[in-house]
């Protein structure tokens, strides 16, 4: 019986800080029980050695946040089967997305010693809003199992198994008691999608939602308990306006108490 062809993955970079492929990387040991299945077959983060397109799966880490970028994601998307997107960057427009709120001309002339040689747009933005995705994974980083699992999920043709529930979940499952109920401690965790195990809460922080916003979140209320408990409209601002500050949920959230 002639055996299976191996399905090819491509890695792509966008502007990001690379971590997301790193978790990709920290999965050596994982991969190689489907090496008999999958074929790296671009991964410049890994090696230099590449195969022609098309490629079956496609993993885009980053945001768009360049002419030439937005360009280039029309030939990702048209060389690979399917399109995932992972992490901040490549699902909300990750950190660099604060610029949607302001001037980036004001950024490029206090931070370039020449500003007249930086070719950017004026907003970072998702895959999403530039081609169609068939999954996104959120994360910053992502959560290493959960890229292995739909990583699998497209090997096998089906729907990945990540969970949407919130935050407050794992902190329950681990048995880390509320900050903002025990301290006051403004917190993202009512809103924000699990994936990293609750870590901040179990040291005594808040969430900052470096998972992105979770399933329907209801920030109004989360809003409301947090005012109730001492942030003012400024500090809620700040609070929705960190990894994931161009998701439509936290956008929305900073733009009403901007407003406010």
């Amino acid at each position: 019986m002639s055996t299976p062809r191996r399905q090819t993955l491509a890695v792509w970079k966008f502007a990001s800080c690379d971590g997301c492929q790193l978790s990709l990387l920290d999965c050596e040991d994982e991969l190689l029980l489907l090496a008999d299945r999958l074929q790296i077959a671009y991964f410049l983060e890994a090696t230099s050695a590449t195969v022609e397109g098309p490629y079956d799966i496609s993993i885009v880490e980053g945001s768009i946040t360049t002419a030439h970028d937005a360009e280039r994601i029309q030939e990702v998307r048209r060389s690979s089967r399917a399109l995932i997107t992972i992490g901040a960057c490549a699902t909300a427009g990750g950190i660099q997305a604060l610029r949607n709120f302001a001037d980036v001309e004001d950024f490029t002339q206090i931070v370039y010693a020449e500003p007249d040689y930086i070719s950017t747009l004026a907003t970072s933005t998702p895959i999403s809003a530039h081609v169609p995705v068939d999954f996104e994974l959120h994360g910053c980083p992502i959560n290493k199992q959960q890229l292995l699992e739909v990583i699998a999920a497209q090997l096998a043709r089906r729907r990945p198994r990540v969970r949407a529930h919130s935050v407050c979940v794992e902190c329950k499952r681990r048995g880390t008691v509320c900050v903002m109920v025990a301290h006051g401690t403004p917190c993202l965790g009512p809103v924000t999608h699990a994936g990293c195990g609750a870590i901040c809460p179990a040291y005594d922080r808040g969430c900052y939602g470096c998972y992105g916003p979770m399933e329907a979140p209801n920030t109004a209320a989360l809003s409301r308990q947090m005012s109730q408990q001492g942030s003012d409209e400024v500090d809620l601002v700040r609070v929705y306006r960190t990894f994931y500050a161009g998701a439509e949920p936290f956008r929305r959230a900073g733009e009403a108490h901007e407003r406010g």
